[in-house]
């Protein structure tokens, strides 16, 4: 299971050095969806670390961390994972699109 684990951690990794390259070119939508994907892909590490199993195929962070038996979350980190969840799929859509941008200042984004 560890090459699994060793996939999922090595996405992340790419993941974080794009987030760093949009943040500096202020690319505040997009930098945000990059961290969804990187709290995605280290539950789904987690998952199969935890599991040896194939995570599931779901972008909901809150059942993902749930999955990955991770229960004892502030909440700061429940509000982050709330936060964060639809920028996976809401983001794509214009009527969410612009809605969801005006919600990321740089400040907040230099959060994530």
């Amino acid at each position: 299971m560890l090459d699994k684990v060793e996939y999922w951690l090595n996405l992340c990794d790419e993941d974080m050095a794009t987030a760093k390259w949009l943040l500096q070119g202020k690319r505040l939508l997009h930098m945000a969806f990059f961290c969804h994907q990187i709290i995605e892909k280290a539950l789904k590490a987690v998952v199969a670390n935890i599991t040896d199993e194939i995570p599931p195929k779901t972008h909901d962070l809150p059942k993902l961390a749930a999955r990955a038996g991770i229960t004892d979350l502030s909440e700061v980190h429940k509000k982050l994972l709330n936060k964060l969840t639809p920028l996976q799929i809401e983001a794509r859509y214009p009527e969410y699109k612009e809605k969801i941008k005006e919600t990321l200042s740089l400040e907040y984004c230099e959060k994530f």
